[in-house]
């Protein structure tokens, strides 16, 4: 018996309702580590974030960002990411029920399948957390793939009997496709399945020329989002990567937004030509890893065993979710019925899922080409190259299909209970994950970040220069700056960027550092090698550059340095960057920072050395009291992403470092209260 229209809608709205309500109560109150900071800070002017510039986000989260949802912009932008996950599971709801048709006669047994199916994939650990910060641009990427597919089975039940609205149907599939591309490229990862599809359901629409060129015409209009970038990137937003426009003046002309140059960056971006494309030929890791990493993720979904304490159970619901999918994918073979048309609609069905699922795992995992994960073989330690961070972001599409497949396998599992009894078996499977997930995927009370970029900005003196290192260092700087207007007169100069020139020229016109030309920062080459040590002079700097290879980033670092300071503040934030340019003698810690001086540093009543670094004791005691961010990771009491501590535990070692300094002083008692901060911090990163 086929669920009435109303019912169904109804239900599927219930559905996106209940699971927006899920992430609305598990969100994260502000921005988080990695992209999120760059992608809102992107959001909030409508700027550029890094290849493939993602324009079609840009214009969606921008739109949302206006609407007067909380005060704070994060947060009405991670009410963007859970709104789009919500939705997708409502049409994974969709096209669950329409897929059980044919195997659950009840109304009931269907309808309540389908709701596990939309909730097993909104559960998945990977999907809830992604959900509930817009860490990536993941969450409207999913809700394009999700929507095309429920139009594909709209296809299979329309194609046969009214041809033309078929046609209008994979006309609509088309430019939704190419939309979701202008998302992000997993908007083709539907496209494979479709084309085998609709020439296994109807072979003849290949004849169909017209039609063709529709589809392709249809696909290339959804693309067009991709012309805001250089027009954006034309108007120098705060973040503008890439700088994708020729004019790079700040005057907009026709004759630069049109040139062929602005051509070729644009095809670069859309190319990812800033990470050198995806030569998948070129294995980075035996695919027997890459097979190892995915399951290691696939793992995670069902059961988040965090602490590592119950593995059996993670590895048995894992196990137990892999063959509830695969059940699920062959309970969609076509079987004997007097119906031939319903029958013809299985095989499509089948062809459609069955190679949708393929894609987004064997032929996903073989064209991501990752190295070891982080998280992976912790046995082989460094000795194999590894992923900077956990990449499981990257299959959220997978684990949210693999949610609707494993609702088909329980259904079909359970098609010969009574409807009351499936029911309640049904149900308690789609309890497992949001059970197990709730801890580890919820964000509440997550703000940490904000605090950190808060701490490294106030560190700092008026119209500082700071030297940053990579993502976590430097994106929640971008969105503190760009989005809570927080110290606009610091300029954050990221090293690995500078080895790209558009960088160079971008910051130089925004806060000019160097005293050169937009041709003469081009000039300087990617590396230089010398045979003999260097000697860099400077006021009362005479630092010695070790022989070898001086990258572009540290040639213009020292640059900025010759041409900036001491009139302008220079610091260097986490890390030992400066070591590598023979800057130890005249660097001393700061809190958080360490800063340049213009001559060696000596020790001084407020000055000592611990260990091989310089310690400001007084200022970094005064802002060491006045630091947020380990008080949060103590408030938070955990860290789940491995990737990213190093950042929180940065905060117990300089603690460490200044307790030391103080009880080398004599001043017994503020050295415990600083110790005691930097072990509960160390505590819970342990």
């Amino acid at each position: 018996m086929e669920m009435d229209r109303r019912v169904r809608f109804g239900t599927a709205a219930g559905v996106t309702v209940a699971v927006f309500l899920l992430y609305l109560a598990t969100l994260s109150p502000s921005v988080a580590m990695w992209d999120a900071g760059e992608y809102i800070a992107a959001a909030s002017d409508m700027g550029i974030p890094h290849q493939p510039g993602n324009p079609f986000f840009l214009v969606v989260a921008h739109a949302a960002g206006l609407l007067p949802f909380s005060e704070s912009y994060a947060v009405r932008i991670n009410i963007l990411a859970a709104f789009c996950s919500a939705v997708a599971a409502g049409l994974w709801f969709l096209c669950a029920e329409r897929l059980l048709r044919a195997l659950i006669a009840s109304p009931l047994h269907r309808g309540a399948a389908a709701v596990a199916s939309a909730l097993l994939g909104a559960a998945a650990f990977t999907v809830w957390n992604q959900s509930v910060v817009m860490e990536k641009v993941y969450p409207l990427a999913l809700v394009g793939l999700a929507l095309i597919s429920w139009l594909m089975l709209v296809w299979f039940d329309t194609a046969s009997t009214d041809a033309k609205r078929g046609h209008r149907l994979l006309v609509l599939i088309a430019y939704l496709t190419g939309l979701t591309y202008a998302v992000h490229p997993a908007g083709l990862l539907t496209a494979p399945a479709a084309t085998l599809a609709v020439l296994r359901h109807a072979p003849g629409t290949i004849r169909h020329w017209k039609l063709i060129a529709l589809t392709a015409v249809a696909f290339m209009l959804g693309t067009t989002p991709f012309a805001v970038l250089p027009i954006r990137a034309a108007h120098q937003p705060y973040v503008n990567e890439s700088a994708i426009s020729a004019c790079e003046s700040g005057t907009i002309a026709a004759a630069c937004t049109f040139s062929a140059e602005t051509m070729r960056r644009l095809q670069g971006t859309i190319n990812r030509e800033q990470y050198g494309g995806n030569k998948v030929l070129e294995r980075r890791g035996p695919l027997s890893a890459q097979l190892g990493m995915y399951w290691l993720y696939f793992k995670w979904q069902w059961v988040r065993d965090v602490a590592g304490q119950m593995p059996f159970v993670q590895n048995l619901a894992a196990v137990a979710m892999l063959a509830l999918g695969v059940f699920g994918l062959v309970s969609l073979r076509a079987r004997a019925a007097t119906d031939s048309l319903r029958a013809a609609h299985r095989d499509g069905h089948l062809w459609y899922f069955g190679a949708l699922a393929a894609t987004f795992t064997l032929l996903l995992i073989y064209y991501l080409n990752f190295r070891y994960g982080y998280s992976q073989r912790p046995d082989l330690g460094f000795d194999v190259d590894r992923e900077p961070r956990d990449r499981d972001y990257f299959f959220m599409w997978t684990f949210s299909l693999w949610g609707l497949l494993g609702g088909l396998g329980v259904a079909a599992l359970t098609r010969a209970l009574k409807p009351r009894v499936a029911v309640l078996a049904v149900a308690a499977v789609a309890l497992v994950p949001l059970a197990a997930n709730w801890r580890a995927a919820e964000r509440n009370g997550q703000e940490f970040t904000t605090a950190w970029a808060s701490d490294m900005l106030n560190s700092l003196e008026p119209n500082a220069i700071i030297i940053t290192n990579g993502d976590n260092d430097s994106f929640p700087l971008w969105y503190a700056q760009a989005v809570e207007r927080l110290r606009p007169d610091v300029t954050v100069a990221l090293s690995p960027y500078l080895g790209m020139d558009w960088y160079a020229r971008q910051l130089n016109r925004r806060s000019p550092i160097w005293k050169l030309s937009n041709g003469a920062l081009d000039s300087v080459p990617p590396m230089r090698e010398f045979d003999t040590d260097q000697q860099f002079v400077h006021g009362g700097i005479t630092a010695t550059i070790p022989a070898g290879i001086m990258t572009r980033d540290q040639e213009l670092v020292l640059r900025a340095i010759r041409d900036s300071f001491p009139a302008r503040p220079l610091y260097f934030s986490a890390g030992q960057y400066h070591s590598a340019l023979g800057l130890d003698p005249y660097v001393k810690r700061v809190g958080l920072v360490n800063k340049l001086m213009p001559e060696p540093v000596r020790e001084s009543p407020d000055t000592m050395r611990i260990g091989n670094d310089w310690v400001d004791v007084t200022k970094s005691l005064a802002l060491w009291r006045q630091y947020a961010g380990a008080k949060q990771v103590v408030a938070e009491g955990r860290w789940l992403d491995n990737g990213s501590a190093v950042i929180p535990m940065y905060y117990a070692g300089v603690g460490q470092q200044l307790a030391y300094a103080l009880r080398a002083q004599g001043r017994a008692a503020e050295a415990e209260e600083v110790f005691a901060l930097a072990q509960k911090v160390a505590g819970v990163l342990q």
